[in-house]
């Protein structure tokens, strides 16, 4: 932002709207990130689990019904991590935009 003096009446409503839509949107992303994060640990786990059917301590029907579910929701998780990212990327330039007007 400028510091040219301009009082806050200055600054258009929109602003404010944008950057509180910009926090929470933000903070989606974050929480989109880490379950992405945990599944990925979940699928440590997976392989890790996969090393026990091999010794037979694993049912291997039960494991793969598991892995199938995390593979789908890692997917999904994955999908709206990215579209998190899009929007983000779409109020920044407004905002840059509203700046550049300013």
């Amino acid at each position: 932002m400028s510091s040219d003096g301009s009082d806050a009446r200055s600054t258009p409503e929109e602003w404010a709207r944008l950057e509180s839509a910009l926090g929470r949107l933000l903070a989606r992303h974050d929480e989109w990130r880490a379950r992405a994060h945990a599944a990925e640990r979940r699928i440590g786990e997976l392989e890790s689990a996969l090393a026990d059917v091999s010794s037979g301590g694993l049912d291997p029907v039960a494991l793969s019904e598991r892995a199938q579910t995390m593979e789908r929701e890692n997917r999904v998780l994955t999908k709206k991590l990215t579209q998190a990212g899009e929007t983000v990327q779409r109020i920044l330039a407004r905002l840059q935009f509203l700046e550049d007007d300013r």
